[in-house]
């Protein structure tokens, strides 16, 4: 009898079948490996030094040092797309690598389907838009730790920067799976520099300029935090729920996404298939919500705060007193107070005896009716001893608001000041300068011509006062001389000097100064 024994044969145990976890942990392989590469490439290294770069460069000086923090946020903004520009391309160019290079049929032996790979290089935008986040934070921060700085930031108006991107890389990756050709992404940005070489800004009211990444508005003055009407949280909102609809549609165009290679049975597959379809549409929902809150106005109640704070300032401004001056200021404001206290003291120091000690009101005001890209000019307080000074701080801001002092201290009402083209306006302007480090650099960043020689126009809060030549040879020669000398003569004639009859050949000849050979003639 024969005994025949089998031997089982126990099957390597190196092959496994392959589950959804292997395939994600495959997935995320690729997204770090791809994310690797995307910041390593040219274009994007080269965005991101320009970027930083010009962020630096740029914050050094920016808002003189005195940012107001509803102004810094914006801008945040524009900067970062330029980064997002070139992830558009490199994330474009990653998708498309395989057909460039052939080796496209080689996938389909791999355990990710197209979907799954579409999915990687989606993951793989997001340290680069991690990067811009800080870039942002970094910037925005940076003025934020600056001794002027004032106000209050939005979180919405900082997220713009890296959502911006994040829409872009998308946008990259959905154009590879829709179009095959390699031309199609540099062909996208030379149409969207065009359009924004060339295109006209939309205006305030303008509903449509909400859909557009970013959204900057500036002007030539900062208004209040709760004046901007700006829908920022919503316009987050609709740019992350874009970019989170062009990542579900680019998934759902990769092909063989939810074929017979995606998923495991055809119950695994059409069950993919439903919740892609879900998150899409409640990304399109995202982005619909966002797009028509954002695109409602300016409110009601927001347009009644702004007529408030630019008619009857004084019912919303918080008064401090210094040295018998009161200072009325916004409340983000209380802390420049001290700012304008130094420049009051100042030009005080060389007033005439009769003035030194006379009380002033210093009253902040902002034409805020307008919106944010207003330049109107405010009109000048008709009070006595008051005067006028803006939400700018820092650079020619500084002169202009001595100049507005020095205009009350010798006319006595703000409404007086623009009208004056007669001597006073030398002792005016040498009031204002002379205390000043460089008062000929200040002459020269406060007139509209930026001379400091002939006629000009000296920029003003409220209305601009007029130099003739005559006026500006007379100032540059009391600068000239040694402050003390000239601020005996200023004091000892200060009568002769702020009457109104008096003449510029009669102010030269009070200071003891040749009389002017430039024209003195004043515009009608």
């Amino acid at each position: 009898m024969t005994t025949t024994t089998t031997a089982a044969v126990t099957p390597p145990a190196a092959t496994a079948p392959d589950g959804p976890g292997t395939s994600w942990a495959a997935v995320f392989a690729l997204a770090r490996f791809e994310a690797r590469r995307l910041l390593t490439r040219l274009p994007v290294l080269v965005a991101f030094a320009v970027y930083t770069g010009w962020t630096v460069w740029r914050t050094r000086t920016s808002f003189e040092g005195f940012p107001a923090l509803q102004d810094a946020d914006r801008a945040t903004q524009t900067a970062p797309l330029l980064v997002g520009l070139a992830v558009l391309l490199c994330a474009n160019q990653a998708v498309l690598r395989s057909r460039r290079y052939d080796t496209e049929r080689h996938f389909a032996v791999l355990v990710l389907p197209p979907w799954r790979r579409t999915v990687a290089h989606l993951l793989s935008l997001l340290p680069a838009v991690l990067l811009v986040a800080v870039c942002v934070g970094g910037q925005f921060g940076w003025e934020a730790l600056k001794p002027g700085a004032i106000g209050n930031g939005s979180p919405g108006e900082l997220l713009v920067g890296p959502l911006s991107v994040l829409l872009l890389g998308a946008f990259g990756v959905l154009l590879a799976r829709l179009f095959a050709s390699a031309f199609a992404a540099p062909l996208l940005l030379v149409v969207l520099v065009f359009l924004a070489m060339f295109s006209t800004a939309p205006r305030e009211g303008d509903a449509t300029r909400w859909l557009m990444p970013v959204v900057g508005e500036y002007g030539s003055r900062s208004l209040p935090s709760e004046l901007l009407g700006r829908p920022a949280a919503w316009h987050a909102l609709y740019l992350a729920g874009l970019a989170l609809s062009a990542a579900l549609v680019a998934v759902l165009v990769s092909g063989e996404g939810f074929g017979p290679a995606g998923g495991r049975g055809v119950r695994g597959r059409f069950l993919g298939n439903r919740s892609v379809h879900a998150g899409l549409a409640g990304a399109v929902a995202l982005t619909l919500l966002g797009a028509v809150m954002q695109t409602g106005g300016v409110s009601a109640q927001t347009e009644k705060a702004r007529t408030r704070y630019s008619t009857v300032p004084q019912e919303l401004q918080k008064c401090v007193e210094r040295d018998g001056t009161s200072y009325c200021a916004f409340p983000e404001w209380t802390p420049r107070t001290g700012d304008w206290a130094e420049v009051v003291d100042r030009v005080r120091s060389l007033a005439g005896d009769a003035v030194r000690d006379r009380s002033l009101v210093v009253r902040q005001r902002v034409e805020a009716r307008y919106g944010l890209s207003g330049d109107a000019a405010m009109t000048p307080l008709a009070g006595p001893d008051e005067v006028s000074v803006g939400t700018r701080w820092g650079g020619n801001r500084v002169p202009e608001f001595a100049v507005a002092v020095a205009g009350v201290l010798v006319t006595g009402r703000e409404a007086r000041v623009g009208a004056m083209c007669d001597g006073r306006l030398v002792t005016v302007m040498w009031l204002a300068l002379a205390g000043r480090p460089d008062p000929l650099s200040d002459l020269s960043g406060i007139r509209l011509d930026d001379s400091t020689s002939g006629s000009a126009v000296v920029v003003s809060e409220t209305e601009p006062l007029y130099m003739t030549a005559a006026h500006t040879e007379l100032v540059r020669e009391l600068l000239d001389l040694p402050r003390e000398e000239a601020g005996a003569k200023v004091r000892a004639n200060w009568a002769g000097l702020t009457s109104p009859e008096v003449t510029t050949d009669r102010t030269a000849e009070l200071l003891g100064l040749d009389a002017p050979e430039e024209a003195d003639e004043c515009l009608e």
